[in-house]
């Protein structure tokens, strides 16, 4: 399989069903995010609620693209990581996999809403930072500023969820008082009575919109996931996209061979401009290349991960060097390099689209499953009083709205953090702080804090150990 001995081949199995797995936990830890509205307002029954969310989370992966599954691969520059050990390779997936299931299963046990995109992250970075502990390791492990990135849309967008749903509920406090609506909306649900058709379909669309936005954002979690394990284990196979075909690259490469080659770069210091003499090789050798490669297949094995850490290392130079002032370049020379360096790109971030139809699978099923621990928490413990219409469409459309905008801009966000955030804030705009239950919410704060440092220390240890057991 893939060139692999039978060892290996189990190992990589194992590896990509421990992937699944963790989409598979992602799905029933954040399936109340999107069902406990409607369950708790007697919109959908709950059977009904879980099925209808699995297929629209399904739908979510399908449709939603890779931008999020990209950023995901990019935290973890694997360029940097892997070598001609296959076991090391290995020891950083296993390491990777293993805390962030634990951690989702453990938090799903207690019945806390935590989030895997947290998870995921603090995974990541653990094994990076140990994989810099290592003797002779010079190269960055980190991409810091991607990582920067995903951390301040992980930081905001739980603050963000709470304050904009406390505005939404005064906007609707406002236009609908002294109407029969703002009576009908701010009631508590009458027991096992459905709410009026008008409200049940507002809360069926809202449940609808954060299940498809979780999916779009939350399963491209475990799209770049599957994707670091095959280029991690198998780069001769998934480091390049097999359907892309080089020549489309053959403009890109001319202009940025044109750009750099105009470019006086005697300002620049010297490691700068030995940086810009090696950036002008290696897209001299792609140049080459894709002059005289039909398609990726005409590559040979052992050589498409060096193209792969090529293109990434013209990229990141191009980026580099931009940020010097001293490099005499106009803005649209500016421009037009960094536009071009990342057309290079088309051909390396990609997925396959069965591991996009498989993550989309398992996290459908797990939707469907083991739904009810933090349905409760969410429907019941958050706030002391009962959910009402009002409260259960301000904070699923804020969530859905959050997470749209952050699939969109490729940013991984939690679903988790932003729907009980803003079921938060709904019950604080109802009667204040006073209306939340302190233990919840300690509980969830304790989770948000302590689940990047717990899993970073979990991964890198088991990272370390890993190598030290596969040498």
């Amino acid at each position: 399989m893939f060139d692999l001995n039978l060892s290996y081949s189990v190992l990589l199995i194992i590896c990509l069903i421990a992937a699944c797995g963790f989409e598979f936990v992602n799905g029933f830890h954040d399936t109340a995010n999107a069902v406990a509205t409607v369950i708790y307002t007697n919109s959908l029954k709950p059977w009904f609620a879980v099925i209808w969310s699995g297929f629209f989370n399904f739908l979510g992966v399908l449709l939603g693209g890779i931008g999020v599954a990209v950023s995901i691969i990019n935290l973890l520059p694997v360029e940097t990581l892997v070598d001609q050990n296959l076991a090391h390779s290995m020891s950083m997936i296993m390491a990777l996999l293993i805390s962030a299931i634990v951690w989702n299963l453990l938090t799903w046990y207690f019945g806390i809403p935590c989030s895997s995109s947290h998870t995921l992250l603090g995974s990541i970075l653990g094994v990076a930072i140990a994989y810099s502990l290592l003797p002779g390791v010079t190269e960055a492990p980190v991409n810091w500023e991607k990582a920067s990135q995903t951390g301040m849309s992980l930081l905001i967008s739980p603050l963000f969820g709470f304050s904009m749903t406390i505005i939404l509920m005064f906007i609707i406090k406002r236009l609908t008082r002294r109407t029969e609506y703002g009576d009908s909306l701010f009631k508590e649900p009458k027991k096992n009575a459905p709410p009026p058709t008008w409200i049940r379909g507002i809360l069926i669309l809202t449940c609808t919109s954060v299940s498809f936005s979780h999916g779009s954002n939350d399963g491209q979690k475990g799209v770049g996931l599957v994707m670091l394990i095959l280029i991690g284990i198998v780069p001769a196979y998934f480091a390049l996209d097999s359907n892309f075909s080089p020549s489309n690259l053959s403009a890109p490469v001319s202009k940025i061979e044109q750009i750099l080659k105009s470019v006086d770069g005697t300002p620049l210091s010297d490691p700068d401009q030995q940086k810009l003499a090696k950036t002008i090789e290696l897209n001299d050798q792609l140049k080459t290349l894709v002059a005289t490669t039909p398609s990726v297949s005409a590559i040979a094995k052992e050589q498409r991960f060096e193209v792969r850490k090529d293109i990434m290392l013209i990229e990141r130079n191009c980026k580099d060097l931009l940020k010097k002032t001293e490099l005499r370049m106009s803005e649209v020379e500016r421009a037009a390099l960094a536009d071009q360096t990342k057309s290079l790109r088309k051909m390396i971030d990609y997925s396959p689209t069965w591991v996009i139809m498989m993550i989309a699978i398992s996290l459908g099923i797990g939707t469907m499953i083991g739904w009810k621990r933090i349905v409760k928490t969410i429907g019941e413990k958050i706030g002391k009083e009962h959910l009402t219409y009002a409260q259960g469409a301000s904070a699923e459309l804020v969530a859905a709205s959050t997470i749209g905008v952050s699939t969109y801009f490729a940013l991984p966000v939690s679903t988790t953090h932003v729907l009980s955030s803003g079921i938060a804030g709904s019950m604080v705009a109802n009667k204040g702080i006073k209306n939340l239950q302190a233990d919840t919410v300690r509980n969830i704060l304790i989770a948000w804090f302590l689940t990047l440092p717990v899993v970073m220390l979990m991964a890198g240890t088991l990272f370390l150990l890993f190598r030290t057991i596969f040498a």
